[in-house]
């Protein structure tokens, strides 16, 4: 029984809707073996849907959805009685606790020997602050743990409602040197590798890596298997435990993607490893069936090639056959996904389907999106709850250190090369130069919706390798209407390292150094670098995970603060770092 998984369950967050919470479990099997039956609250679940089969193995996806009720409550789901697992439900109307991680791997391995603990360290104390049975036998607690304790633990719920993965989930990175034909490529001429053409068998070799590599990395074969002894406490503990909210960025599709150069992102074998990224970030991230995922189709204009232009995507029509399907945005030809939850809105930015060295989100996915948290700030108190707090996951941080002496460097004498990140982690950059206008663009819809619906803005990230805090904020509106300031938490990674080598100190400084400067946008916005929380510099190079939570009860008078705390690793055990985002005023 304990062999029989060979992925998963990996938990989706699908929406709340009708006093509902519609989770759904992917789980990979064997094609020898018999479906097997998952129990949700001593209940079987519908037989579940085939998503994809892959050479002796095929994914399934059960839905795990439940009622919603006036308070929160733990339901446990498993197979037979031998291997269960639980996670916690909200109760009706309230807004869910949250944790969130990025870069949950590497693109170098040799770079974990830099770690003084071990590789699953912050996963470990992410799960021992989740759920207290998943805790080591000597596990210690410290005061700012011991609050949540009493609050949640004590009363046999799980902290976390939602898990929020802002992109790297997995790292493809080593496909370049794990598929013969691509470390060829690697080898040739830039000439001769915009105009290499992929025969069928490196197709398949490359659609063989992308589909075969979660399971690899998700459920590893050297972990023990469920039920055989201790818990692991590592990722797949996690993502069976807490249903999650999942967003790519480059590491997902290959390091860079989007920001090398037009002839290099439009080559034969670019648009290869995409097509079969997308397709595997579709089944195994968003859970849904191969066979749904539409086509991206151009749009022919009289336009410069730079920039990606595709078709928006009748999302509605495409999924109206699958009540499970995630409320992706309509109106878009990528992946971004909007929630509503309580007094929470919830934006899943999708920043790679159409980036370019100029371009982060296409026409239409500005246009909807816009349109979406429009109807946000202005929906009707009587239908559903006011949203208080919009919190918008960026893969890439919005407010970071802008470094204009090494984005000109890069510029001017950095090499385009698939192993070689220097330049196109720059590019990737809102603040980059390339990209100024789109984060201009962006401010100014951010901020028309925390004025129209008087709420309250944050942007969470990862992909820097750091903790960090920033603020973009209108300097013509005085700090106490507190609904213009858009506040910046980074957080990143939960295993990737930090900047811990010596050259990587050197950058730690240029980053801090980069950081007591203000960035003008223009006259109307600003963006700042914070000191960390409880700490004397602006970036802490630590390993970490980010809780979100907002008050809830009757004594916030229906005005929610939300608590944002940092857990960053040290050779010693773990510090935290606390921020609060208090209610808009006017």
């Amino acid at each position: 029984m304990a062999q029989l998984l060979v992925l998963g369950p990996v938990l989706s967050f699908r929406g709340a809707k009708d006093d509902k919470w519609i989770v759904t479990g992917l789980v990979g099997i064997s094609k020898d073996v018999d479906i097997p039956e998952l129990i949700l609250e001593g209940v079987k679940c519908e037989h579940p849907r085939v998503l994809c089969t892959h050479k002796k193995h095929v994914f399934l996806r059960y839905d795990l959805t439940c009622t919603l009720q006036d308070v929160e409550r733990k339901v446990t789901f498993g197979i037979g009685d031998e291997l269960q697992w639980n996670f916690t439900v909200p109760g009706r109307g309230y807004a869910p606790r949250m944790a969130y991680v990025s870069c949950n791997g590497v693109s170098d391995p040799s770079a974990m020997r830099k770690l003084v603990r071990p590789a699953n360290a912050v996963w470990e104390d992410l799960l021992s602050n989740h759920d207290k049975s998943l805790r080591a036998k000597d596990y210690l607690m410290d005061k700012e743990q011991l609050w949540h304790e009493t609050r949640t633990h004590d009363k046999g719920f799980q902290r976390f409602h939602l898990l929020l993965m802002g992109g790297d989930q997995i790292y493809f990175d080593s496909i370049w040197e794990d598929v013969t034909g691509l470390k060829k490529w690697i080898n040739l001429s830039r000439d001769e590798q915009i105009n290499f053409k992929v025969t069928k068998a490196l197709e398949t070799e490359i659609a063989n890596y992308y589909f075969g590599h979660y399971s690899q990395r998700w459920l590893p074969n050297e972990r023990r298997a469920w039920g055989a002894g201790d818990f692991n406490r590592d990722c797949a503990d996690a993502l069976s435990r807490i249903p999650s909210i999942m967003m790519w960025d480059d590491h997902d599709i290959f390091d860079g993607w989007g920001s090398y150069s037009p002839e290099m992102q439009s080559s034969d074998v670019f648009k290869t490893l995409f097509k079969y990224a997308r397709q595997a970030f579709w089944v195994f991230q968003m859970q849904h069936a191969i066979e749904d995922l539409p086509e991206l189709a151009t749009i022919e204009r009289n336009i410069l090639p730079r920039d990606p232009l595709y078709k928006a995507i009748d999302w509605p029509g495409t999924q109206a056959t699958d009540a499970l399907a995630l409320p992706v945005l309509a109106g878009q030809p990528g992946f971004t996904s909007v929630y509503r939850v309580g007094p929470l809105a919830l934006v899943a930015a999708d920043l790679r389907t159409e980036r370019s060295r100029t371009q982060v989100m296409g026409p239409d996915t500005w246009g909807a999106l816009q349109n979406w948290m429009n109807a946000v700030a202005t929906v009707d108190v009587a239908e559903q709850a006011k949203c208080q707090h919009l919190i918008l996951l960026s893969s890439v941080p919005v407010a970071h250190p802008k470094l204009s002496f090494a984005e000109g460097f890069l510029d001017r004498f950095g090499q385009e090369h698939v192993t070689d990140s220097s330049a196109d982690d720059l590019k990737d950059h809102w603040s980059h130069d390339d990209h100024e206008g789109e984060r201009k663009r962006l401010l100014e819809n951010l901020a028309r919706v925390a004025e129209v619906g008087k709420l309250r803005v944050s942007i969470v990230s990862g992909d820097v390798h750091v903790a960090a805090w920033g603020t973009a904020y209108r300097k013509d509106i005085p700090p106490t209407s507190n609904w213009a300031q858009i506040q910046q938490f980074t957080s990143s990674g939960v295993v990737h390292p930090s900047l811990v080598g010596m050259m990587e100190r050197l950058f730690l400084a240029y980053l801090n150094s980069s950081a007591k400067d203000s960035q003008i946008i223009d006259v109307q916005y600003g963006v700042d670098m914070m000191l960390f929380p409880g700490h004397n510099q602006y970036v802490m190079p630590a390993r970490n995970w980010l809780a979100l939570e907002l008050d809830t009860g009757k004594d916030n008078e229906g005005k929610c603060k939300l608590w944002v705390t940092w857990r960053c690793e040290a050779a010693d055990g773990f510090s935290n770092h606390l921020h609060a985002v208090h209610p808009a005023q006017p």
